[in-house]
């Protein structure tokens, strides 16, 4: 009777976890999970499906309208078609000395099928990143063939437990900083004269091979002479024997 009730137990723990485990991480994401501040990237939104009766059919993903984003342009998915939504904006943002008045707010795909325990991918190029967040939240909403519609659009707060539907959130980082090797090159003097070396691609270490590569053209010259002349007296003293 004991043991009855023990594996009971713990075969209700083991599905308690699974079921947890299940609402913790299959759920829409982004990945990578982190890109940089002010710069371009390749998003990936993963989306698995969760039942086992029904096969996802639509994903629609919102983008912040707070963090405006000039570029956002999905790849060609073989089985899906995505449609792209656009907003205007109350002050044109300028972008490599362009004005843009517009920026997208949504991407929705369609068409396609994500099976019962499958996945797929939505890659979309995005950018200019914001450079003064830590982060942005897309909201993301995925439909079913049943019509059944699950809204990922919770922000998982710091500290506190997951939520249940939580949205992907993509962190921002600061650029790493650039290797200085420009910086480093010689600058002209005060009175307008070259520093040494300068002017002559490696400088000075140009002029030391230049001036070794000349000595020993000229040592290699004058071996030359003499090995020659030695063979012209070899030759005439030849002669004279035969004779």
């Amino acid at each position: 009777m004991k043991t009855s009730r023990v594996s009971f137990t713990a075969a209700l723990a083991a599905g308690a976890v699974l079921a947890l485990s299940g609402t913790a991480f299959a759920h829409v994401s982004v990945q990578p999970g982190e890109a940089t501040k002010g710069g371009y990237a390749t998003l990936n939104f993963k989306v698995p499906n969760e039942r086992d009766n029904a096969s996802t059919t639509q994903l629609e993903v919102n983008f912040p309208v707070d963090q405006p984003l000039t570029s956002v342009m999905p790849q060609e998915l073989p089985g899906w078609t995505s449609t792209v939504e656009k907003t205007k904006l109350d002050k044109p943002l300028t972008v490599h000395g362009k004005q843009i008045n517009e920026v997208v707010t949504k991407v929705t795909w369609t068409g396609g099928k994500i099976e019962p325990g499958k996945f797929q991918q939505f890659p979309v190029s995005v950018g200019k990143l914001p450079e003064n967040a830590d982060k942005m939240v897309f909201k993301a909403i995925q439909t079913y063939d049943n019509n059944e519609v699950v809204r990922w659009i919770e922000e998982p707060k710091e500290g506190a437990a997951e939520p249940q539907t939580p949205a992907p959130v993509l962190k921002l980082t600061a650029a790493k900083a650039a290797d200085d090797h420009h910086d480093t090159a010689a600058k002209p003097a005060a009175d307008g004269s070259k520093n040494p070396g300068e002017g002559n691609g490696d400088g000075g270490h140009d002029e030391a091979a230049k001036s070794g590569s000349d000595t020993t053209a000229r040592t290699l010259g004058i071996v030359g002479i003499v090995v020659g002349l030695a063979g012209v007296a070899f030759g005439i003293a030849s002669r004279r024997r035969a004779s």
